[in-house]
């Protein structure tokens, strides 16, 4: 059975394992494990940036996903971003991301200010757009724009 929950700081490992897995598996990427280690403690320190929802079963982390805050001064509220989302390639389509943003949607609802709820994809990662417009998800009107200071 799958279990929802907020993460804990005992979930930092499990949550930074998979991290680098998504980065390798959507990007190549290769995430710098101390930099990133420390981002992730940032949000567990600092709950104005965000907070993680992990997915378990059998008591062990399958899967997690990040929910960081956008203020909208048009709407005047705040949308909740779902980013780092990661599940285990052994645990997927079994519905794991659909329990997972069943409760986001659940925690948004109760919190009562949250205007909506976005995430951003690849272009040509159908798999990933199907799964999220199966939720009732809608592909946005915006095209993401992005400039690294790194």
């Amino acid at each position: 059975m799958i279990k929802i929950r907020l993460a804990q700081p005992s979930d930092l490992a499990a949550i930074v394992e998979f991290n680098m897995a998504m980065a390798h598996e959507t990007e190549r990427k290769k995430l710098d494990r101390a930099v990133l280690t420390r981002g992730v403690q940032a949000v567990f320190e600092g709950p104005t940036r965000g907070f993680y929802i992990v997915a378990e079963a059998d008591s062990k982390p399958i899967g997690s996903l990040l929910v960081t805050p956008e203020w909208s001064d048009w709407r005047n509220g705040t949308f909740w971003w779902i980013q780092s989302l990661y599940v285990l390639p052994q645990w997927r389509r079994q519905g794991v991301f659909r329990s997972l943003y069943v409760f986001v949607k659940e925690l948004a609802r109760q919190e009562g200010t949250i205007r909506g709820l976005r995430l951003y994809v690849e272009r040509n990662n159908s798999v990933a757009r199907a799964c999220y417009e199966k939720q009732g998800m809608n592909p946005s009107i915006y095209t993401l724009y992005e400039q690294s200071l790194e």
